[in-house]
């Protein structure tokens, strides 16, 4: 599994510490460096259901770019490529299984596939 994170993340740190507690293997990417793959991104969207919850909604990124009125017309296929282009983007950590996957961390959720 690939865990996508921001080194500065308070949320990102304590995801990764569940993960390392539990004696998880995962591999780790820095999000801003190295971006979720498209394939990932839309596994991740099929995963959650929803393209909303793949956006970091609270991020500099998305305000600027005014995502929160435009996602509501953008064909998926744009915003998952803004997504992979920009890993500021993206909600964070982004956890991606073979069969699973999650965005943002929450720790009876990730118990109960972890």
């Amino acid at each position: 599994m690939n865990v996508y994170v921001y080194k500065k993340c308070s949320t990102c740190q304590a995801g990764l510490a569940f993960l390392r507690e539990r004696k998880v293997e995962f591999f780790l990417k820095e999000i801003t460096e190295t971006p979720p793959t498209l394939d990932e991104l839309h596994r991740m969207l099929n995963f959650q259901g929803n393209l909303k919850k793949l956006f970091n909604s609270s991020g500099l990124l998305y305000k600027e770019l005014h995502l929160s009125e435009q996602l509501k017309t953008m064909p998926v296929e744009q915003a998952l490529a803004l997504l992979h282009q920009h890993g500021m983007l993206v909600k964070r950590p982004f956890l991606i299984a073979q069969d699973f996957g999650f965005t943002g961390f929450n720790a009876q959720e990730w118990s109960k596939k972890l």
